[in-house]
């Protein structure tokens, strides 16, 4: 689908019509620029490569370099593919928050915050195994039995336990765009968005 790249500056609230306090997440989104356009006859599909936030060339590796003197841009930090879009665009084409309208649904793909090592009453929500009784003192927040013994006398794929928790790509879907602010590149979504302030996230309709 049709999207952009852009950068989660943070969350706020605005008031709706009927007076609700709604949550929302506040999101600079581009202006991108087009680094190259695949079709199906040289690429065996059809997408736009999107750059968001230029870089100097000094930071750029020689192979990159050319791909952007190729499109007749400037480096970027940031690359993305996006497919659907309705207009035809042309390297070197800039493509801006305009795209989205209020009231449109977009999906917004992060990396989720990451939380290290955790165990399973934090990551899976386990409810832990009741009060400190006859002794019992230390087994508060422990996972309990993974398995039986003789029979299957192994630990199944995918049993839930403590492990790493957080730092994943993830997607959120169906935030209600509430406002455009074009002057400032800026996209107001219903909700909340994966991914820690300055973080980098896709916008797609």
């Amino acid at each position: 689908m049709p999207g952009l790249i852009g950068k989660k500056i943070g969350m706020t609230s605005v008031f709706s019509a009927d007076g609700k306090n709604v949550p929302c997440t506040v999101i600079e989104a581009g202006p991108c620029v087009v680094t190259q356009v695949k079709t199906a006859k040289t690429d065996g599909y059809e997408a736009l490569q999107l750059g968001f936030q230029e870089k100097k060339d000094k930071h750029t590796t020689q192979p990159m370099a050319g791909h952007f003197r190729k499109a007749g841009v400037k480096p970027q930090r940031y690359l993305a593919e996006f497919k659907s879009f309705e207009q035809q665009h042309q390297a070197g084409d800039t493509i801006t928050v305009e795209l989205f309208a209020e009231g449109d649904f977009v999906d917004v793909v992060g990396k989720s915050k990451g939380k290290g090592f955790q165990g399973v009453v934090k990551r899976h929500g386990f409810g832990g195994v009741g009060q400190r009784t006859h002794g019992q003192d230390d087994r508060l927040r422990a996972p309990g039995s993974i398995g039986a013994c003789s029979y299957p006398a192994k630990v199944f794929k995918g049993m839930r336990m403590a492990g790493q928790m957080g730092n994943e790509r993830c997607t959120v879907q169906n935030l209600q765009v509430i406002k455009v602010l074009p002057e400032n590149n800026v996209l107001v979504v219903k909700g909340s968005v994966p991914g820690s302030k300055g973080s980098i996230v896709l916008i797609e309709k």
